[in-house]
């Protein structure tokens, strides 16, 4: 039955998975030739979280903050009727891991499945997820943004080693009787042309010319520093400008923007560009350098933990990433 025109969809809970060991810029200083001071001018993060590859995993971690968002909400695993795992580093493409995660946690037999958009993963899940809930197709969606990438760098090399940590955060997102909750505005968009600008390819046939001489090893992240933030600070600010146009809202009307976090420079860059208030966007890199498709709902955890956002808020949710992708889902909470 199609309740599209009745329903809401409220975010009912939330949760994070954070790996315990820490890799300091100290450590790195031993592992590459950098400096804290050097990686904390140009990225602002002074450390990140790794997992032990013993005995942690992306399914793991995914695991943990998807049954800590379940808990928050007050609901129980077998309320999910849909897991999405956004996620560029599964362990396996099959089964995917939202499958072994869903069947851990206790949520079998509902639906399951991997999304692959790289740092732009969560705002994807979450924007298709509350359509399938505001159509009518499903009630409980279970979202988990989660990416291991400690995995994928080349800790020899600077400029990709000192940038990512590993981190998951997760979000329950269920009908609600207020048709007034839910995302107000969505977008999603794609530009394959610079693909090879942030990528990890598998074969030697898969580097471009042009890259031809990096010396990364085939498997681990690969990026053009440069070409990347260029992109991401026109395309953050060029996202929030769209959103704002579309739903008519000014910056006086959102109580927080959730945003990506890849650099601090690219972030206070949009900031000043958009004079945002630095109140209204919450900045966690330093402590967990970018997780990629974790980076978003671990902001949303935090803020939601600090009281930052209450029922009937607007909350602006940004992304952008690997593909290269981007994305924003704007929420009436």
């Amino acid at each position: 039955m199609n309740q599209s025109a009745m329903c809401g969809v409220r975010i009912a809970g939330s949760g994070a998975g954070i790996p315990a060991r820490v890799l300091s810029n100290q450590d790195l200083e031993r592992m590459v030739d950098t400096s804290h001071e050097w990686i904390v001018q140009r990225t602002g993060i002074e450390r990140r979280h790794i997992i032990d590859q013993a005995t942690e995993s992306q399914a793991t971690l995914a695991g943990q903050a998807l049954r800590r968002a379940i808990s928050n909400a007050g609901m129980s695993p077998s309320q999910l009727d849909l897991v999405i795992n956004a996620t560029v580093t599964a362990e396996m493409t099959c089964p995917s891991n939202a499958c072994r995660i869903a069947h851990e946690i206790g949520a079998a037999p509902a639906g399951a499945f991997d999304l692959v958009a790289a740092c732009s993963g969560f705002v994807y899940s979450m924007n298709l997820a509350e359509s399938l809930i505001r159509c009518g197709r499903y009630r409980t969606v279970g979202l988990v943004g989660c990416d291991v990438l400690s995995g994928s760098v080349d800790y020899t090399e600077r400029s990709v080693s000192i940038l990512f940590g590993d981190g998951a955060g997760a979000m329950i997102l269920t009908r609600d009787d207020d048709a007034r909750r839910g995302c107000l505005y969505q977008a999603m968009g794609a530009d394959g042309s610079g693909w090879h600008s942030l990528y990890m390819p598998r074969r030697q046939q898969e580097v471009p010319a042009s890259d031809a001489t990096n010396p990364i090893p085939i498997g681990l992240l690969r990026m053009n520093g440069r070409e990347v933030y260029k992109f991401a600070v026109n395309k953050f600010r060029e996202v929030i400008e769209d959103a704002m146009a579309a739903t008519g809202l000014k910056v006086d009307d959102v109580a927080q923007f959730v945003c990506h976090q890849s650099n601090i420079r690219i972030i206070e860059a949009a900031m000043e560009r958009l004079d945002l208030p630095k109140e209204k966007v919450h900045i966690n890199i330093a402590e967990y350098g970018n997780t990629s498709a974790g980076s978003v709902p671990i902001v949303y955890d935090e803020i939601r933990r600090l009281g930052r956002v209450g029922e009937g808020d607007v909350v602006v949710f940004i992304a952008f990433g690997g593909g290269l992708t981007w994305a924003s889902s704007v929420w009436r909470i």
